[in-house]
């Protein structure tokens, strides 16, 4: 388990260089007292592991940016892939203080080791053709984060968490996208979701091709639902996938686990087989807990996603 004594550890991603595994997390001090208070005060840790069990915690990769930029009041969840060029690109969500935090923005960076990183000039906003870019009494914030980039065709494609434009205010949760040809010059385009399946917000969505089923990963919480499933148990959710474009019909989607555990990310082994990290959100009394668990082994049953039986 990554765990650290003097931080808070939540949402995460990874990269493997071949030889290492290396996750990337965000962090806050536990002496702030309150965990709530942990969202405004992230930066992005480091460490890497040779079996995702045991690791070995290295200096932060980001903190929140310089005055004025995007990210300046905190750097919150991304994504890490490798360009055509064998450079690292970091793609991370972050708030600014200007707009007191509520809008969030997507920026980039990019490193040759993995270890230090550069900021890009690039910072992607929501379109407001298709997205809701106005917090309102219904929503607490502008969503615009957790992206996830990957491979498609020639170019590639983000998937982002993301608020429907139109809809009813507490299921407008939607798989928000963009396309780019060189990770630098990057095109928003109209949800690859519908709004209206009750969900609020779809965190952390991400799709891999598990023993030959693809899959759609993402995360809400139990208070965030709405519809039809509101007053049911949160926790992360999986789907039908037909490819990364879409479209996804979240109306099917179902909970891989509870709230116990948040942001689950799929791993693959170098060994061809799939595990499951996540962080542990609640603890038996509700309370934040923190820090990534163990790999979970996972399994297609049936044509859904399932941890292993007997882990």
């Amino acid at each position: 388990m990554l765990r650290l004594a003097d931080d808070w550890v939540w949402d995460f991603w990874t990269a493997d260089d071949g030889e290492q595994y290396h996750a990337f997390f965000l962090k806050a001090p536990r002496a702030l007292g309150d965990p709530d208070l942990r969202h405004w005060n992230a930066r992005v840790g480091h460490a890497v592991s040779s079996d995702l069990v045991d690791w070995v915690v290295l200096p932060d990769a980001l903190a929140p940016g310089a005055a004025g930029t995007f990210d300046d009041l905190a750097t919150w969840t991304g994504s890490v892939v490798r360009d055509d060029d064998g450079v690292w690109r970091m793609f991370t969500s972050g708030v600014s203080s200007d707009g007191d935090g509520r809008v969030q923005r997507i920026g980039s960076s990019r490193s040759h080791d993995l270890i230090t990183w550069q900021r890009d000039e690039v910072v992607l906003g929501a379109d407001p053709r298709w997205y809701e870019t106005a917090p309102g009494e219904d929503w607490h914030e502008e969503a615009w984060r957790d992206p996830f980039v990957v491979r498609e065709g020639d170019g590639w494609r983000m998937l982002i968490t993301a608020r429907s434009a139109t809809g009813a205010p507490a299921e407008r949760g939607v798989i928000g996208t963009a396309v780019s040809r060189d990770l630098e010059s990057w095109v928003v385009e109209p949800p690859l979701s519908a709004p209206g399946t009750g969900f609020g917000q779809l965190e952390v969505a991400q799709v891999h091709d598990v023993d030959g089923h693809r899959v759609l990963l993402f995360s809400c919480l139990g208070g965030e639902l709405g519809g039809a499933r509101a007053g049911s148990r949160g926790g992360i959710w999986a789907v039908d996938a037909p490819g990364t474009a879409g479209p996804f019909a979240i109306e099917h989607a179902y909970r891989v686990t509870d709230e116990s555990l948040y942001v689950g990310r799929l791993v693959r082994r170098r060994d061809g087989s799939w595990v499951l990290l996540a962080f542990r959100n609640a603890g038996d009394d509700g309370t934040f807990v923190g820090g990534i668990v163990d790999p979970l082994p996972v399994e297609i049953v049936d044509g859904r996603l399932r941890i292993s039986p007997g882990r």
